[in-house]
């Protein structure tokens, strides 16, 4: 049972993760496209487009970093590992739990930022965008990567 709300929460936190990635680089690309495009043809940009590419940046990186963890692909150093095999299962168990204490550092830390967005209620320059909803992102990937960790750990055990 638990198995299958695991499968269920993995393939729903993939689509969400991967559908979000894709949507907002294609907003991106295109508003960079007409930005140059613009610029070329008419003498003209689009100040909104930088901005937008800015905070397009900012999410990936963050979603990104939640993807990488269900994948396994997180930059680690492993020297220790090759000098040592036989200690690679502890170290990766110590790894996950460091991994774990950095998704909790950025919930409490990201909770705390994007709550001051919202009381201070400040908005990006140019297209009005309230902060808190950019800082919204840290406490969320925070929450996605501590679950991937958990995932992970999971996969390891067996």
């Amino acid at each position: 049972m638990l198995g299958k709300t695991f499968k269920k929460l993995d393939e729903l936190l993939t689509k969400i993760e991967e559908w979000t990635l894709f949507a907002i680089v294609i907003a991106a690309l295109l508003s960079l496209f007409a930005n140059v495009a613009l610029r070329c043809l008419f003498n003209y940009t689009l100040a909104w487009s930088e901005e937008l590419v800015r905070i397009v940046i900012i999410y990936s990186t963050f979603l990104g970093a939640s993807v990488a963890v269900k994948k396994g692909s997180m930059i680690r150093i492993d020297a220790i590992v090759q000098m040592f095999p036989r200690l690679k299962p502890v170290l990766t168990h110590y790894a996950n739990i460091l991994m774990l204490i950095f998704a909790c550092m950025m919930i409490y830390y990201g909770y705390k930022m994007t709550h001051l967005q919202f009381m201070t209620n400040q908005k990006t320059i140019i297209m009005q965008i309230p902060l808190v909803i950019i800082y919204s992102i840290m406490p969320i990937t925070g929450v996605l990567i501590f679950i991937r960790t958990i995932q992970v750990m999971i996969q390891d055990l067996k």
